[in-house]
């Protein structure tokens, strides 16, 4: 009896399961608790332990040091076509490498999946020729860009004074190239600074310079590896061309230059070298590394390009390129133009 009994009851649930699929009802978990609720329990805890991941990645990995955010220099060491530094023959190495980030600047460091950067409004270039003064051969090319360009001329040799004029009649930009000391050699050129001078020797030696030179519309730095490096010996010239109304261009011959440090405690702005252009004096090297500027301009908006007025293709392959570089899109600008739009 008891068999009928349950068999009976049996069907009875059998019958009520059919009656509520026929109506659309779910039917009720085995433990009371429906299927759904399981499901979304199962779905919060994967959701959780992702969120968890990326908090643990975020506290961990933020900090981290992007390698494309700091592209590397251009090596600093040029050597001349009689074989000597046109720099100042420092390590190489020291111009790429790459400052560690910490603090407020680590912050700036893209994170994945960060909205990729708008591209830079222009796409300046700046051109400047240095070690001008030697020759009057040798500068004559580059008197003949159709662009904007700059012409640094070092003091106290023979044609010093005439390049620096002819500059100005051609309209071009002038800056004096000062010899400042470098890292591996004392023999260094006339009218040079050098570490240890006193601040009184420095604005002479600049005074001096830009009587022979002047009007300048700035400085750069000739070799200079040891005393850029110097903050005791960057103050005095930085305040001299604070005082003269004239900028200040970094070639940076060293990664560990300190005129960007000072320039910031003086509240001035400088302007600072980005690639090299004739260390290698060949078609193929100089054109590389005009294309290396160009995609750094494309990138960040800016270039300043340095070459030198003793490499033999360097003015016949920029006479040649502008006219391709502005169809590109490039914008030829002098340092002064470059600072004043910065």
């Amino acid at each position: 009896m008891d068999k009928v009994r349950g068999k009976l009851k049996n069907i009875k649930k059998t019958q009520a399961r059919r009656r509520l699929r026929k109506r659309g009802k779910k039917l009720p978990f085995k433990g009371g608790m429906p299927g759904t609720l399981v499901v979304a329990v199962a779905i919060c805890a994967v959701i959780l332990a992702a969120g968890g991941f990326y908090v643990v990645r975020s506290v961990f990995f933020s900090g981290i040091d992007s390698p494309s955010d700091f592209p590397a220099e251009e090596p600093h060491e040029v050597t001349t076509p009689d074989g000597s530094s046109g720099t100042d023959g420092s390590d190489p190495k020291q111009a790429v490498s790459r400052p560690k980030v910490t603090g407020q600047a680590a912050k700036t460091v893209p994170q994945p999946g960060a909205a990729p950067k708008k591209p830079p409004e222009h796409k300046f270039l700046t051109l400047v020729i240095d070690d001008a003064g030697n020759n009057l051969q040798d500068l004559e090319p580059f008197l003949h860009f159709p662009g904007p360009i700059t012409i640094a001329v070092m003091p106290r040799l023979t044609n010093s004074a005439e390049t620096a004029r002819r500059v100005r009649a051609a309209g071009k930009e002038l800056f004096l190239h000062q010899p400042m000391e470098p890292l591996k050699r004392r023999n260094t050129e006339p009218g040079t600074i050098g570490v240890g001078m006193s601040p009184e020797e420095i604005r002479e030696i600049l005074t001096a310079n830009l009587n022979e030179i002047g009007p300048v519309v700035g400085i750069n730095n000739h070799e200079g590896s040891r005393a850029t490096a110097d903050p005791e010996i960057m103050r005095p010239i930085l305040e001299f061309c604070l005082n003269e109304g004239i900028y200040f261009l970094d070639s940076r011959t060293t990664a560990n230059t300190a005129a960007s440090s000072v320039a910031s405690e003086l509240g001035m702005n400088i302007i600072q070298r980005n690639v090299f252009l004739d260390n290698k004096q060949d078609r193929e090297s100089i054109l590389a590394a005009l294309e290396a500027g160009c995609r750094r301009a494309e990138r960040t908006g800016s270039a300043v390009l340095i070459g030198h007025v003793w490499s033999r293709q360097l003015a016949a392959i920029l006479i040649e390129m502008y006219p391709r570089l502005i169809e590109r899109g490039f914008v030829f600008v002098s340092v002064e133009e470059y600072l004043r739009s910065s």
